[in-house]
C-alpha cells in the first residue's frame, strides 16, 4: 500500500486522531495499523463506502452507529439468503411447468399485474428492459402474456424482490431461455449461493478484525479515577 493511500485514509477518517512529530509528518502506532487492518477486512464484506462509515462512527466515539451499520448489513444478508431459497424453490416449478393463464387464455397487463402484485407500468418496464416478450392481440393491438411470459414475470418479481438490478435480470431470463432452463437454472442458483457464502465469511472476518481494533481502543482510553 503507498503511502498516499494510508493518508488518503486517514484524511477520510478510517483512523483514530494521528500526532504529529517535530518535521510535522505523521506518526503511527499499533493502534494505527489495527485500524487499517479492520477497515481492510470490513471492506470485502461490507464495501468501501460502508466500511468508511463503520470506521469514521467508531473513532469519534459513536460506536452504537458502527454496530447499527453491521447489523443492517447482517439484515440484508438475511433477507437475501431467504430470497434465494424462495427464488430456487419458485423456479424449480416454474422453469418446468409454465403457469396456466386464468380461464385458459392469455393475460392482459392488468391481468398480470393483479397476479403478481405489480403495476402494470412494472411490466411496460420490463418489457421494454427485454425481461418480458408479450405479443399482441390481433383483434385490439394489445399487449397479451402467454404462459411463458407469465413464467418469466413471476420469475423476475422474485429476483427483483432478492435486489437485483432490471439488467441483470434481463441477462438471466435470456440465458435460461437460451439453455432452456436447467443448466442455467443451476449455474445460477449455484453463483448466487457462493456469492452468499463469500459474504458470510467477509462479514466474519471483517467482525474479528473490528472487535481486535475495539479491544485495543477500550485499553488505549485514559483510566478513570
Amino acid at each position: 500500500m503507498s503511502a498516499q493511500a494510508v493518508r488518503n485514509y486517514d484524511d477520510a477518517g478510517v483512523f483514530p486522531p494521528t500526532e504529529r512529530g517535530e518535521t510535522g509528518h505523521r506518526r503511527y502506532t499499533p493502534l494505527h495499523a489495527q485500524a487499517l487492518r479492520a477497515f481492510l477486512a470490513l471492506r470485502r464484506g461490507h464495501g468501501h463506502q460502508r466500511a468508511v462509515e463503520i470506521m469514521r462512527a467508531t473513532n469519534r466515539g459513536d460506536v452504537e452507529s458502527a454496530y447499527r451499520l453491521i447489523d443492517a448489513a447482517h439484515a440484508e444478508l438475511l433477507a437475501e439468503r431467504d430470497t434465494r431459497r424462495e427464488v430456487a424453490a419458485a423456479l424449480d416449478t416454474l422453469s418446468t411447468t409454465a403457469p396456466r393463464p386464468v380461464g385458459g387464455r392469455p393475460l392482459t397487463v392488468g391481468e398480470l399485474g393483479r397476479r403478481l402484485g405489480v403495476h402494470p407500468a412494472t411490466l411496460r418496464g420490463w418489457e421494454a428492459e427485454g425481461i418480458l416478450r408479450p405479443v399482441r392481440d390481433r383483434a385490439t393491438g394489445y399487449r397479451v402474456y402467454g404462459p411463458d411470459c407469465v413464467r418469466d414475470a413471476e420469475i423476475a418479481r422474485q429476483l427483483r424482490r432478492g435486489g437485483y438490478l432490471l439488467h441483470q435480470v434481463a441477462r438471466f431470463l435470456e440465458s435460461l431461455r437460451a439453455a432452456g432452463g436447467a443448466d442455467a437454472l443451476t449455474a445460477f442458483l449455484g453463483a448466487w449461493q457462493d456469492r452468499l457464502t463469500a459474504r458470510s465469511r467477509a462479514l466474519l472476518a471483517g467482525a474479528a478484525h473490528f472487535d481486535a481494533y475495539l479491544t485495543l481502543l477500550d485499553r488505549a482510553r485514559p483510566t478513570e479515577g
